[in-house]
């Protein structure tokens, strides 16, 4: 008898039950399916539309055989409307998931905890997409995905356009069920993010501040970054011993940010800036962080965006500030035709610790474009600088440890990499070794500079499927190119083109235009007219003549526009509900007068706070006899360092006899981590303009750059300011080339550059 139950007892461990396979077609299924599976089960997804679910799996697995919940065919099962996945079991497979046309509210799109006492372990998200999943309203924060817990993995997986408030992905180390975690976020896409207009734009955040000395042992490998440029932080390391190795980063506005946390590494990266404007890499801050063997090419980022950026420190620095700069080891990188690294960057009355102890060696810096390789903005002794070299032809005076050569350029995949033809290897100390065993696992080699340029094979990796979810390809840009075109004699035929979401180009006959209710523009529209023949807007007391909802892209054409009979209070607006899309303004070619706040217009353009522009456009356009303010975005005022226009760009227009405020910008708080607003005030004639009361003519307040140049102001705002600058934080102002004829003064502060103006 014991012989029988010993060998029953053998064949049910040798030949475990058969897993089942279960189909489910609704969440009430798929919860029960939840509650019964057992190791080795597959619940299948039935393809179609799963509406308003929230999905929670709290199921069991094991190593060798996990619970796997896919769809029925990989991007067939579309997770719509208010949904949202958590996992908060262990040993848990989800496959193939398209989230779309939805939102999570406030809560992860993915969530690797269901509460706070059931956290997901061994759980792993793959071949999954979330693209557009965005709440309506901008200012409600939340995730994409957020993970707790131990030893998750999210892989092979798309994600693209978040614009709403939030870190797209955030490892969260709230206690010790959740630190040392050692997660993996590995080959995935992270397709674009547009600048946020505000802090928490990042791609992927470890920790926060308060957390910043715990391990989290967070491995981000292998990734695609392409397009993300919602802030300054790429990936934010806000904790201790992470890993970020073999990413591309391509064309995007921003870096890799060891914020808080010691011991981080950052290596075998490729940065692909290709030359667009603040493109980074990686900026350094804390104790024993490692930058080695990366490669980055034609990186454009200045200040807290450069390529390399060696931050400056508080004493005694709070969590949330900046700790000083110690045993940081910055090694075999390669900067190709890059921005110059930026040395104690930050220097300031209140970061004031410069880095310490910093062995700067073994680095190529390769440049053709600027005339300096480095800038220093505080005392480097505690840097030591070994072996770098750069090549002949820059002219600076560099510090020892810095050695012109000659290089080879090699080209792999469409980038150069130039290679040293130096013949001496560089010696390096057997503790250094030490350390690079234990904690790269390999040894430094001892040639200068990058030295893996097979990894540029990256920068194909959504070709080849190495990245993202093999299925998804991403969506096409709408071009007005396919519009409907209608010619419009009354507002009526107007209000019916705007019904829809197809693009169209409306031809504006001669006549009036009489509204009861305003133009809402929430697709791509263009309006045009012949120029020469004028048109009038008649209103009563609407908030606008035109209102800009998310994702609205309104072109004004060749139009000659009578205001005189507007009542509105702004003849275009944004949406003043705080849309989580985009939208963007162009007039050119156009005339404007008549436009008078007595008849009830206050403003020609007004934007409303919480939504954001990706531009404004005003171009070759003439602006007359206008009785009130033209361009106002005053309505941020949380001083958080938001704002409503990432680039503003007024280039040869004519502004004659305005009474009121031409443009006014208000960026409020000591947020660092925006690039905008960004203005450009060109070519401009201006004249018999003149603002209310003692206001500036044109006030910029924390705008982030500008320049004002070639521009002519005649007989405007004379006795007060015709140009007010006022910053918190570092900005960049250019003010040149301007002819002024009694006309106000230039209120500047030290971040404006005022050079080769003529003044009468």
């Amino acid at each position: 008898m014991r012989r029988v139950l010993l060998l029953k007892s053998f064949l049910f461990f040798a030949f475990p039950l058969l897993a089942n396979t279960i189909l489910v077609k609704n969440i009430e299924e798929l919860k029960t399916a939840n509650k019964k599976a057992l190791p080795g089960d597959t619940i299948l997804l039935q393809n179609g539309e799963w509406k308003d679910v929230v999905i929670k799996l709290s199921c069991n697995g094991t190593k060798n055989q996990p619970v796997t919940v896919r769809a029925q065919t990989p991007g067939k099962v579309l997770i719509t409307g208010e949904s949202r996945l958590s996992l908060g079991g262990s040993f848990i497979v989800v496959d193939g998931l398209y989230f779309t046309h939805g939102y999570a509210g406030d809560e992860p799109v993915i969530n690797f905890r269901i509460d706070k006492n059931q956290l997901a372990n061994n759980c792993r998200v793959t071949n999954t997409v979330i693209n557009d999943f965005n709440n309506p309203k901008r200012m409600q924060e939340n995730y994409w995905v957020s993970f707790s817990g131990k030893l998750n993995r999210l892989d092979h997986c798309s994600f693209n356009d978040k614009k709403n408030m939030g870190v797209l992905l955030a490892v969260i180390l709230d206690d010790e069920r959740s630190r040392e975690n050692f997660h993996s976020i590995d080959h995935n896409y992270f397709g674009r993010r547009p600048p946020l207009a505000s802090n928490g734009g990042e791609i992927i955040r470890v920790g926060v501040s308060q957390h910043c000395e715990f391990n989290s042992n967070t491995q981000i490998i292998d990734n695609f970054f392409e397009y993300c440029d919602g802030e300054t932080e790429i990936i934010s390391i806000k904790s201790c011993s992470n890993l970020v190795k073999g990413n591309v980063f391509k064309e995007s506005q921003g870096g890799v940010v060891l914020r808080h946390g010691n011991y981080n590494t950052v290596e075998n990266n490729v940065f692909l800036g290709n030359g667009k404007e603040g493109t980074g890499g990686v900026r350094v801050i804390n104790k024993g962080q490692w930058v080695i063997n990366n490669f980055f090419y034609r990186c454009r980022g200045v200040d807290f965006r450069s390529p390399l950026s060696i931050m400056n420190g508080i004493p005694n620095s709070p969590a949330n500030r900046y700790v000083q700069v110690t045993d940081a080891v910055i090694m075999k990188n390669t900067f190709y035709e890059c921005t110059p690294a930026s040395f104690c960057e930050g220097s300031d009355t209140e970061r004031t610790l410069p880095p310490s102890n910093v062995l700067l060696a073994n680095n190529i810096f390769y440049t053709t474009k600027d005339s300096v390789i480095y800038r220093v903005y505080d005392d480097t002794k505690g840097f030591s600088f070994e072996d770098n070299e750069i090549n002949k032809t820059i002219l600076q005076p560099v510090f020892s440890g810095f050695t012109r050569t000659a290089f080879s350029m090699g080209k792999n995949k469409g980038a150069f990499v130039p290679v040293s033809l130096a013949k001496q290897e560089k010696q390096l100390p057997d503790s250094l070794q030490d350390q690079a065993w234990k904690r790269l696992h390999h040894f430094l080699s001892r040639k200068p500079g990058y030295t893996d340029p097979e990894l540029l094979l990256a920068t194909y990796y959504n070709a080849t499927g190495k990245t993202g979810a093999y299925w998804y390809k991403k969506p096409a840009t709408e071009k007005i190119k396919g519009a409907v075109l209608a010619n419009c004699k009354t507002a009526a035929d107007i209000y019916k083109q705007l019904e829809g979401t197809v693009p169209v180009r409306l031809k504006l006959s001669p006549g009036e235009y009489v509204l009861d209710k305003p133009f809402i523009i929430s697709k791509t529209v263009q309006l045009s007219g012949d120029k020469k023949t004028r048109i009038s807007f008649r209103t009563g007391a609407l908030p606008a003549l035109f209102i800009i909802a998310g994702k609205g892209n309104l072109s004004l054409d060749d139009l000659a526009i009578d205001g005189s009979q507007v009542g509105a209070v702004h003849f275009i607006a944004s949406d003043s509900t705080g849309s989580s899309d985009h939208y963007n303004l162009s007039v050119k070619n156009c005339s404007l007068q008549g436009f008078n706040r007595e008849i009830g217009c206050k403003d020609l353009f007004y934007a409303w706070k919480y939504m954001v522009a990706d531009s404004i456009i005003i171009r070759n356009s003439h602006f007359s006899n206008i009785q009130c303010d033209g361009i106002t975005m005053t309505d941020e005022k949380d001083n958080k360092g938001y704002y409503n226009v990432e680039k503003l760009v007024l280039d040869h227009n004519q502004f004659t006899s305005q009474q009121g405020v031409l443009l006014d910008i208000y960026r409020g708080g000591n947020d660092e981590s925006t690039m905008g607003p960004s203005l450009v005030f060109s070519n401009n004639k201006v004249s018999d303009c003149n603002s209310e009361k003692n206001k500036a003519l044109i006030r910029l307040y924390g705008t982030q750059r500008s320049l004002i140049e070639k521009n002519q102001f005649t007989n405007c705002n004379t006795g007060k300011a015709l140009v007010h600058y006022e910053d918190i934080v570092r900005a960049s102002h250019i003010f040149r080339y301007n002819f002024l004829q009694h006309s106000g003064d230039i209120q500047e502060n030290k971040f404006v550059e005022n050079r080769n103006n003529r003044v009468e």
